[in-house]
Order: structure tokens, then sequence, then C-alpha cells
């Protein structure tokens, strides 16, 4: 169990600020008129408070409230141009920020739960005690805004009024930080609506804490570099660090507190997950998905796929009273990944980040001699020479250790407003109602084992398919190799023992008050030619698929196609299928289909192995993992097993039906 407000608060024990009426002192004494007519407008005297705590413990120069209003967000631009935290590029609106050569990416070797003694948190997780960090914080990040503008911005996790929405403080020396937060987040200081702070964090109950500084940014400080989760105090601590995923903690940091406060003080009720949300609209019926998958394995690509894409990475799920189920995109805005986003795959992306008209902020692409963003895999010619995250930069360019220099880093994005893209339906996406979400989908980076496309048996077997995504590493995080099991795709975000999360999970989609049951299914875009059969690394299939995949779903939740019983789940039969990429304009040979659905038994035999020893079926480890997750494991080797006596290691869609038949 996860106790709030327990132990000391390291902000308000380092700011020494304990009363209103110290907060209002120092506000005097800190700020210029403008800043104190600014904060007179906040009431909620916690947050006046946390405010003060903030200024104190960094010591800025001065400080700066970000009202959201277009005159503020400009002065934000355009304190980050001079500050030269972004750089001008040569379309209109879009600008570039580069990050440390050696911080492109979250620095998981640095980042840590907040804890008090006795405290469990995820065995796949590192932790500090809270006396240890508060020495910590106070060596490095008192006086660490020293000679610096410090930054304040109130903003919601989601749209106004929504019931899983949370009110957040992002406080920050770096104009990035805060350009980002205007892109991707939704004020609610209340410019134009007087006390909207105050309503939200009453309707809420709670706001989230965010407190940053890059400090001098220099890599011999990354070192020093932490990133640190108060779970108690909901409040977040960033030094030395510029990259977004380490610093605009709105996002991910923000994110692990929703997750605790799903699993432990809305149970039943919330689940904060790390998916998309889109929908397709087919025949004047709109259904709603919600999908994860790790970062790099697709999931922006799928949200995309929708016809009324409301979100690509975060998402916010409960029950509401009629017994739907609801979900809302915390953000308003897209940090993607454009390692390979070009005219082909992601259309609607490219003619936001290409045409005019649209604010972009870059991050670790490559600038060509006349200040245009080129990145690996944009499908366009590429420039020879340029500046990127490494400096200037040529072809065949190496590093220190002899490596080849890439023309952009895999991890470089864009920061872009969702209504900047062409399918975004604002309208569902800033409804406080949520969208109802009808299909549920995990995935990722598997190159050898799963299908292209399985649906859960029932709601258990789902929360199976997502305790048991496992991906091959990605540039998103520094240091990560090989691959890697990802419960749930929301594995580096959850604070608690993945037991809490498991049993959570399995309350919310197993609850009396859910009307129905959600289709859950398994994604998989990456399996190989080498892996079925054939040679090489190639894909047995390519990114325009995904439509296939999710429009099978979106019939298979109103019940308007049939599906194949395996062991894993039910399967697509080929006639549907084929319909479908019809409606692509793609051919869908039968021969393909038997390989995408051809089942490897040992591959996924060894696959369920891998994940009971992980889980530690047998050891203490697993004392608490919920025994469901083990009965369902065995449920599907003793079905595989009899597969393989039957009919050998490699069973064919049809030789599953000709079983199906026997035993009935």
């Amino acid at each position: 169990m996860l106790d709030l407000y327990a132990g000391v608060d390291i902000l308000t024990e380092i700011g020494g600020i304990n009363t209103l009426d110290e907060a209002e002192a120092l506000f005097e004494a800190r700020c210029d008129r403008e800043t104190v007519e600014k904060l007179s407008h906040i009431n909620h005297e916690e947050a006046l408070i946390r405010i003060a705590n903030a200024i104190a413990m960094t010591d800025p120069d001065t400080v700066f409230v970000n009202t959201g209003s277009e005159a503020d967000r400009e002065r934000v631009r355009i304190m980050s141009l001079a500050k030269v935290e972004e750089r001008p590029v040569a379309m209109r609106d879009h600008t570039v920020h580069f990050d440390l050569p050696q911080e492109q990416a979250r620095i998981i070797d640095r980042t840590y739960y907040i804890v008090n003694k006795g405290e469990e948190t995820s065995v796949l997780a590192q932790s500090i005690l809270r006396e240890k960090a508060l020495g910590y914080l106070e060596t490095h990040m008192k006086g660490i805004g020293y000679g610096k503008t410090l930054l304040i911005g109130f903003f919601s996790r989601g749209p106004i009024g929504a019931r899983a929405a949370i009110p957040a403080l992002e406080i920050t020396t770096s104009t990035y930080v805060m350009h980002s937060a205007d892109i991707l987040y939704r004020h609610v200081y209340g410019a134009t609506r007087p006390g909207l702070f105050d309503e939200e964090v009453e309707r809420a109950g709670l706001f989230f804490t965010n407190v940053h500084s890059e400090g001098p940014n220099r890599p011999k400080d990354l070192p020093k570099a932490r990133v640190f989760m108060d779970r108690s105090w909901l409040t977040t601590y960033s030094l030395f660090c510029t990259y977004a995923g380490n610093t605009l903690l709105l996002k991910k940091g923000n994110h692990r507190f929703a997750v605790d406060l799903a699993t432990y003080y809305r149970r039943e009720e919330q689940l904060s997950e790390h998916m998309f949300v889109t929908g397709m609209t087919r025949n004047g019926r709109t259904t709603y998905f919600a999908g994860a998958a790790p970062s790099g394995c697709g999931k922006t690509t799928t949200a995309m796929t929708g016809t009324d894409f409301v979100g690509d990475d975060l998402a916010q799920l409960w029950i509401a009273e009629d017994g739907t189920l609801r979900a809302i995109n915390p953000e308003k805005g897209i940090f993607g990944i454009v390692q390979d986003v070009n005219h082909e795959s992601d259309p609607y992306l490219m003619k936001a980040l290409r045409e005019e008209g649209a604010e972009v902020i870059w991050t670790n692409i490559l600038l060509d001699v006349h200040g245009v963003p080129y990145w690996v895999g944009n499908g366009e010619g590429l420039p020879t020479r340029g500046t990127n995250f490494q400096g200037e930069w040529w072809r065949g360019k190496r590093d220190e250790q002899g490596n080849l220099v890439p023309l952009s880093h895999p991890n470089a994005r864009c920061t872009v407003d969702c209504r900047e893209i062409q399918n975004y339906n604002e309208a569902a996406a800033e409804d406080p109602r949520g969208v109802e979400i009808r299909v549920i989908t995990y995935g990722g980076r598997d190159s050898d084992t799963m299908p292209p496309v399985r649906v859960a048996k029932d709601a258990d077997h789902g929360v199976v398919i997502g305790a048991s995504i496992l991906s091959a590493a990605t540039a998103t995080e520094v240091g990560a190799k090989g691959v890697r099991r990802q419960p749930w795709a929301n594995e580096p975000f959850i604070p608690g023992p993945l037991a809490d999360y498991m049993d959570a999970q399995f309350a919310f989609f197993n609850s009396d008050k859910l009307a129905y049951e959600p289709v859950i299914a398994g994604l998989n875009y990456f399996l190989t030619e080498g892996a079925r059969g054939g040679e090489g690394k190639a894909l047995l299939g390519e990114k325009r698929d995904v439509t296939v995949w999710l429009g099978w779903l979106e019939r298979m939740a109103h019940g308007e196609v049939e599906a194949i019983e395996t062991p894993i789940g039910y399967i697509p039969r080929y006639e549907d299928l084929r319909a479908l990429f019809t409606e692509i304009d793609k051919a869908y040979p039968k021969e393909l289909y038997d390989k995408q659905f051809a089942l490897y038994v040992d591959n996924i035999l060894a696959r369920i192995d891998l994940q009971e020893e992980a889980y530690g079926r047998g050891t203490e480890k697993g004392e608490d993992v919920p025994a469901r997750l083990f009965e369902i494991y065995a449920e599907q080797r003793e079905g595989l097993e009899a597969l393989k006596a039957a009919y050998g290691p490699i069973i064919s869609v049809e030789q599953v039906m000709e079983a199906n038949e026997s035993d009935t």
C-alpha cells in the first residue's frame, strides 16, 4: 500500500516555507509586480506554498508566471530563442532543440522513486530512501536556479473537468521545457476563466508538482543528473538534464503518480496506461481503441491509422456510471519519434511537419545548411552536411570510438499540437466525458513468436496478454540493450510492485460495474521472413497492414466476424482478412496468411517459460503475483502441448481447426 503525504516533505524542508503568509512575503520580496499580480489570482494555499518553496530552493534571479495567454506563450518562445535553448528553423514557427550528445533519452540509471522505510517498489525500478534524497537535493538543487529565470505554469493532464484529469504545476528554469508544455498540455491558470486552477484541484482532490533545472547544462554535470519522484508527496525533482523525457515531468513523471493513484486509491475505478487512443469510423459508426506498445514499437503509427485520432502515448481510463469504459488523453500534443516517419507511412504527421502552419519543436534531428530538418527514414533525399546533436555533421563522420555518427539520433523527436494532425478529432479529445473504448490492444517488437493479431478469450486472458509483452530494446532509454520484458508497455512507469498493478488490472476488467467486456487483443507487426521458414529479417507485412488488423478487431467488437480458437486466443479467418486487404487495395495471398498465423509451438512455450520465471513461479518473488496469471499460462501450455503431440512443433491454421472440430 502507498501512504500519501507520509514522511517529511522535501520541498518544504529545503525551501523552509510553511504558511501562506510566509509564501506571500517571499513573493513580495523575490518577484516583480507583474508576477505578484498573477499569483494573486491563485487561491489554493498548498499550491502557493509549494511554488514559494520551489523559488526558495532554486534561488532564481527572476520568476515568470505563464498564464497560457498568447502573450505569455510568445514570451516563452522569445526567451527560449534568446537563451539559445532553441534555434530557428527555416519554416516559420519551427524551432530545434539539441540535447547534450550524452543525454539523448531517459536516464533510467539515474531515475529513482523516493520512498519511506518499508515501502515496496517495482523490482524493475530504482528507489532511494527519503533521507538520502533530501541530502542529495539539498546539496545539488539548492541554489541551482541562480542567474536564471524560474518559469511557473499551471496545467491539466486531461480535458478540463474530466473525471480522470489531474492538474499539475510545472516549475522549471528551462524555456524549452515550458515551451513544450505549452504545446502538449492544457493551461488551467484561468487567464480567461478566473479560479479555474482552484476549481480543478478541488474537483480532482489533489495536484502534482514538478520542479526542474538544467543547471549549467554541461557534459561534466551529467553524472550528477537525477530524476526523483516522491510518491508520497506527488512531487518530482529533475536536475542537470534537458531531454524532455527527463525534464518535462508532466509527462512520464506524473504518469507514474497517476498509476499509483489508480492502483492504490482508485482500484476498480480507473487505470493509467501507456496507450494510444484512436477511433475508426466505418459506415457511420465510430469505434474507439486504446492500445499499448513500448516506445519505438509502432504506437504512434497505429494511433494515426485511425480516422478519429485522440492521442498517441498516454491514456486515463475509467468506468462511467452507465458501465461504459471511457478514456481521455492526458495530453493535447505529440512528443513523437521521427525516425522512419515518412509520407507513405505517416501522411498526416508529415503534412504537419513539412507544410507551413504548425508550430513544431524539433529535437536531435539534422539541420541542413538552409535550416531544413532531416531525419533517418524520412523518405526524402538526405543532405551530406549539416548540424545535428553532435555538432557539425558530414556523411561518414565518426565519433571518438570510431563509430559512424548517424544523420539524426534514433530517438530524435518532434513536438506538435494534435490539432495540426488532419485526422485529429478535437471535439472527442476535449470532451470531459471521454470516448467509449471497445477495443484494447497490446503489442511489442516480437520477431519470431506471436501472430499479427489475436483476441483474448476473456478479460483474464486479456490481462495476461498485457502482462506478457516482450520487446527489443529501443533508443528511448539510455543504456537499454537486448530483448526486454515490457509488462503492459507500462513497466518503466509502474512505481509499486508489479503484483499490485496486476491485481488492479484483474479487478478493473472483471468489475461488475462494466456493462460489457472490451475486446482485448495482442498485436505484432514485427514477424520476420526468417522466423517463418524464409530468410533474412524482412518483415512479413508493412505499416499500412495496421488498418486491416484494427479493422478486423473493430468487427470483432461488434460481433460481425467469427474467429478461430487457439490456445493463445482467437485468430482471424483468411476470408475476412482478404476482404479487408481488398479495402486498402492490397492482395493478401493465402501463403502469407499461413505464415503469419501458424503456431510455432516451441517459440510460444519458451515465451511462457520466460514469463513464468520472470514473475517468479514457485519462488518467494512470485508469492504475491495473482495466481490467475499462472493458471492461464498453464492452460495455454496444456493446449499447445496437445497440439504439438498431434501435429508437431509447427501448427497450421487448418490443423488448429481440425483439432477444434475433433474436440467438439
